[in-house]
């Protein structure tokens, strides 16, 4: 995708185990000095290329793909700049799930059924959640970047604020190199360094790429197969389990406790079925134990879904509920469903980015923990939205509102 959506959230996660992918070696490295400028940069990569051989990535290789490279201060720059995430559910999904992205998929599926069977029967991830996050990334292969990849993430690794992140994932681009899938010049991307149809990070490359087409390499940027059944491969490592729904459209009463309403909520679909939820089209729920959540991205006044075990692999592959959420949405337009009700609509009010980050300090400052600072109404934001419209007795739908922004600037 064009403007990157996955990496921001999915690097993030990625931090805490940076250094066990590295293994002993990892210590050293993450020790190594960092910088916020170019200054140091060229000793610093001195140092990495002795590591990446230390683990057995080839001499030739590293030499190939490290020499010569330089540091690259637009690429540190639109790492601290991004602002995608900061968009609603509404701005996010009008914009990204367009009928040009359902018919093309549609169409993809049924062009490539016979692959897309063979990769269900694989892995047991149906053809529509694939084309989802494929048509989300690039386009279905049409936009996956030109910058230089190895470039960019050199450049990231040696910025102080995820240096051993991207170290790891500068080790597995080595690694892919010295395997023969690609090379220095084919390994152009987007401004992180991700790679391929899907937007893989270069250990995700490394660790769950799939040589599908036989062909005695993993290249998830020209072979359409081996991209396909790596996402795939990737998915079912994340938990995604077969024959499962996703997402489901459904209906709520006005009096729902609402407090019920978070994704860490997960009751059995009888129970939604009892407080009165009902499938989109008013038919009842099935009287079952299947477990569920119920989803309001843009609270109570807005679009309803049932957020099924399988929509946390959504939540997964991209932490940001926005994304996450439209990518769900998305594959069940492909696989048939109509578009959602989109409740009041345009009287539903949104915060701009200026506003959350006010919030969210607010709430800070009453011993909640939102984790950074920086417009963006994430899990740890509404669950602490949660709890303070909870104390205020306002409607617990996590959704952030003017109401309680002003309720906290009030001191109340």
């Amino acid at each position: 995708m064009r403007t990157k959506l996955m990496n921001r959230n999915r690097l993030a996660s990625l931090t805490a185990a940076a250094a066990m992918t590295l293994a002993v070696p990892a210590a050293a490295l993450a020790q190594a000095a960092c910088g916020n400028n170019g200054n140091g940069f060229d000793q610093w990569l001195a140092g990495f290329k002795q590591q990446a051989i230390a683990q057995g990535v080839s001499a030739r290789t590293v030499a190939a793909a490290l020499n010569g490279i330089s540091y690259a201060p637009d690429i540190v720059g639109t790492d601290r700049g991004q602002k995608v995430f900061g968009q609603s559910f509404f701005q996010f999904s009008d914009r990204m799930v367009a009928n040009y992205r359902i018919q093309q998929g549609r169409a993809l599926i049924q062009k490539n059924q016979a692959l897309f069977d063979h990769i269900e029967q694989q892995y047991g991830v149906p053809g529509a959640v694939l084309v989802a996050f494929w048509g989300l990334e690039t386009d279905f292969g049409a936009f996956m970047g030109d910058k230089p990849s190895l470039r960019s993430i050199a450049s990231l690794a040696w910025d102080c604020r995820r240096a051993d992140v991207f170290r790891t994932q500068l080790m597995s681009a080595l690694k892919i190199i010295d395997r023969g899938d690609l090379t220095p010049q084919t390994m152009r991307g987007p401004w992180a360094g991700e790679l391929g149809q899907f937007q893989f990070l270069p250990d995700h490359y490394w660790n769950y790429g799939v040589d599908f087409d036989g062909d005695g390499r993993v290249d998830l940027i020209r072979s359409t197969p081996d991209a396909l059944a790596s996402a795939a491969n990737y998915i079912k490592a994340l938990g995604w389990r077969r024959g499962q729904p996703w997402l489901e459209e459904v209906r709520v009463p006005s009096n729902l406790p609402w407090e019920q309403t978070d994704l860490a909520t997960k009751l059995p679909r009888s129970q939604w079925a009892r407080f009165g939820v009902t499938r989109a089209n008013g038919a009842p729920l099935p009287a079952d134990n299947l477990p569920a959540s119920v989803l309001l991205p843009m609270g109570r006044l807005g679009p309803a879904f049932l957020a099924y075990p399988n929509f946390d692999v959504f939540t997964e592959w991209n932490n940001s509920l926005t994304y996450a959420t439209s990518a769900a949405y998305l594959a069940t337009r492909v696989d048939g469903a109509p578009a959602y009700n989109r409740g009041q609509g345009k009287a539903i009010p949104v915060l701009s980015q200026a506003q959350v980050v006010e919030l969210q300090r607010l709430l800070n400052a009453r011993g909640h923990h939102v984790g950074r600072v920086d417009g963006i109404a994430g899990a740890a934001t509404r669950q602490a939205v949660r709890v303070e419209q909870q104390r205020l007795g306002l409607p617990a739908d996590s959704y952030p509102t003017p109401e309680l922004l002003s309720a906290l600037k009030a001191g109340r």
